[in-house]
């Protein structure tokens, strides 16, 4: 018999259903997809052997879980995650406000429901998907919002004496019941209402104006915080951090495989978008490089974080830019340019908490400087280094690209050009080929306009050759030439 199929107590009594806790659940369940050598978390990517090992080491334990970490660090997706380690049904007294367990209840409704009907007693079976309650802790919440309050409008509708528990309205805890419960941005919450969590994260129960019930609530508390909310806007009480069993670090990305993976999975993209723009690698490196650069940088507080959401965001205007030039140049295809990371500055901005230098020197110049610096780090790993101080007269690689700038006028790169000038005006720098047929001959063709592009940009970062930012696009000239020019 299929056990939703089941109605009644009677029939549940009858069937080989056992009540179990909810950390029970997520503890039962862990193991047998550990045993099952299934995946616990996922679309995770980076936490395999930090961050999951301790989250699964603390349900196995039955604790309830502070999440620490700056913003973008999966936090949230996580405690969402654990809803797949919950019993895919469990049984409620139908009309309970708290999901009364019909084998072990604890409301007065459901008590006096099953001492009238007994047996006959009616239930309804809870999804795991709507075992999940999520708030965020804002100044606002008030101890009625969490735990309850009385209410008068129920007193005057049932006639009844403000002495009658009957009176009360549950909050948003115990309606939660036998669920996992989220509060994000804990520290944010008041001092007053934390410790009103003591009692129901040790020994189960809540007092409401007055009443004290003896509540057992089955719950699952996750936390998040950010460490910095710590000493800018407030802290989590010493007593309430001493009932929450584990306290797992989260992080960001350590590795541009691993961010690139993220930002891949979680960018919004249009299909025309994907099957219509052609996206090098080298393109992913570029923009994961940005947010490394970002976490240290001078100008920006890295202790406010630099959230995985600017890769996204910044992958997702990328895309934009190059669809933009499409569309009005009338083509059908294109690939991203090294050009079009002008169009994610918006997505940085916006993203990145400025130090005073910051400020000072604004918030598009920092961007752009992540971007040139992102190139520079990256530049050595396609082609040979270049030293911060060479030997005068000393070979390079590069001299024949810096002689063809010297000897012409430099050129421009137009941000909109159609697909066919923009190739046709990098083919004209015939050392650019040279250099990549030496050092990135296993390229594939679709890539080649991109490191041409990026090869350029390197040499200007490395001080080889200049560039010149204007309204329509970029103009390259050798260093000595623009400076003869200017004079």
């Amino acid at each position: 018999m299929q056990i939703q199929k089941i109605k009644t107590l009677g029939e549940l009594l009858r069937s080989d259903y056992k009540s179990k806790s909810i950390k029970d659940e997520l503890r039962d369940n862990l193991i047998q997809k550990i045993k099952n050598k299934e995946t616990t978390f996922e679309g995770i990517h980076g936490y395999e052997s930090t961050v999951i090992p301790e989250l699964e080491r603390a349900i196995l334990s039955r604790h309830n879980i502070n999440l620490l970490g700056l913003r973008g660090q999966a936090k949230t997706r996580l405690a969402r995650q654990m809803v797949n380690l919950l019993d895919e049904w469990i049984p409620a007294v139908k009309g309970s406000e708290i999901n009364d367990d019909p084998l072990n209840p604890i409301s007065r409704y459901a008590k006096k429901a099953i001492e009238e009907h007994a047996d006959d007693t009616r239930i309804v079976w809870v999804h795991r998907s709507e075992r999940f309650y999520e708030k965020l802790a804002t100044p606002d919440v008030t101890v009625a919002d969490l735990i309850g309050d009385v209410d008068p409008i129920k007193a005057a509708n049932l006639k009844l004496s403000y002495a009658d528990d009957r009176v009360i309205h549950y909050g948003m805890i115990p309606r939660a019941n036998r669920s996992i419960f989220v509060i994000n941005e804990l520290p944010d919450l008041q001092a007053r209402i934390q410790v009103a969590l003591f009692n129901i994260l040790q020994e189960g129960d809540i007092q409401i104006r007055g009443f004290k019930l003896r509540l057992p609530l089955d719950l699952q508390f996750i936390f998040t915080a950010n460490p910095e909310d710590y000493t800018n806007r407030g802290s989590i009480v010493t007593p309430l951090k001493d009932r929450i069993g584990s306290q797992i670090l989260t992080h960001y990305p350590e590795t541009i495989e691993v961010a690139k993976k993220i930002t891949k999975q979680e960018a919004k993209l249009e299909e025309e978008q994907k099957s219509n723009i052609y996206v090098s690698e080298m393109v992913y490196d570029v923009l994961e490089q940005i947010g490394f650069e970002a976490r240290n940088s001078e100008y920006i507080d890295n202790k406010s974080g630099i959230s995985a959401r600017l890769s996204i965001s910044a992958f997702e205007n990328l895309m934009s830019t190059a669809e933009r030039r499409m569309l009005r140049n009338g083509e059908s295809k294109t690939s991203i340019r090294l050009s079009d990371f002008m169009g994610v500055i918006p997505a940085i901005t916006g993203k990145v908490e400025l130090v005073y230098e910051g400020e000072q020197e604004g918030a598009a110049y920092v961007a752009h400087q992540l971007i040139e610096n992102a190139i520079k780090t990256i530049f050595p790993q396609y082609f040979p280094k270049i030293d911060k101080l060479e030997r005068p007269n000393a070979p390079s690689p590069y001299d024949d690209v810096v002689t063809w700038f010297f000897e012409g006028s430099g050129f421009e790169l137009l941000d909109d050009v159609s697909d066919e000038d923009y190739k046709k005006t990098l083919n004209d720098i015939k050392p650019l080929e040279d250099l990549i047929q030496k050092h990135q001959a296993d390229i594939n063709k679709e890539d080649a306009y991109f490191l041409k592009e990026f090869l350029l940009w390197g040499l200007v970062e490395f001080k080889k050759l200049s560039k010149h930012r204007f309204t329509e696009g970029y103009q390259f000239k050798d260093p000595y030439g623009s400076y003869i020019s200017g004079l």
